[in-house]
């Protein structure tokens, strides 16, 4: 069996196990941009979502909690439970190939092509590791290049999801970059502080 290597949920999956390896156990009660979210909250969501991938891919390893009902406080080990869950979903989606025209998604628009589905997992990791971030006061873990990337996908899945995953646009500023553009697209002030 071939494994294939994603880049850009690498590099998602990269941002999130920074941030979240940097986070003080005092911090994880902090408030967020994911409103009415704790940062545990957020980190418990993103992981859940990388084993919905894992379970809508493989048929087995969803997770435990309903990643939209996150329970509010802290895992015993915050990087052990990211760690199974970002692990799994690089399984998983080592078995997709690039061109893949129906891959299964937890996505209500359900399978789509491999690209938007690695895409979509990645944006979901990028973006709750700056969640998560700004939260507890860590430097943006998103990167230019990784906001450029993850462009044509967030414009390509945040419409059909808008009210559930993603709030309203916010309408774009001069001087945005790529990080603040992305940003504002998924309804998220880049200058969110708490």
């Amino acid at each position: 069996m071939t494994v294939i290597s994603w880049d850009v949920l690498d590099q998602a999956h990269g941002a999130l196990r920074t941030t979240v390896a940097k986070v003080a156990d005092a911090d994880w009660k902090l408030p967020t941009p994911c409103e009415q979210w704790n940062a545990a909250q957020v980190l418990r969501h993103a992981a859940g979502d990388q084993l919905a991938y894992v379970a809508a891919i493989t048929g087995s390893g969803g997770p435990s909690e309903n990643p939209f009902e996150p329970a509010g406080d802290a895992p015993a080990d915050p990087q052990e439970l990211l760690a199974a869950a970002l692990d799994g979903s690089a399984r998983a989606f080592a078995t997709v190939s690039p061109g893949t025209q129906a891959v299964p998604s937890p996505l209500p628009q359900g399978s789509l092509p491999a690209e938007t589905v690695v895409g979509a997992a990645a944006l979901d990791a990028a973006v709750h590791a700056w969640d998560i971030a700004v939260a507890v006061g860590l430097p943006s873990p998103l990167s230019a290049d990784l906001a450029t990337l993850l462009m044509p996908v967030a414009t390509t899945l945040a419409e059909p999801l808008r009210g559930f995953a993603y709030a309203p646009a916010l309408a774009p500023q001069p001087g945005d970059d790529a990080v603040a553009e992305l940003l504002r697209y998924l309804g998220r002030r880049p200058d969110w502080t708490r």
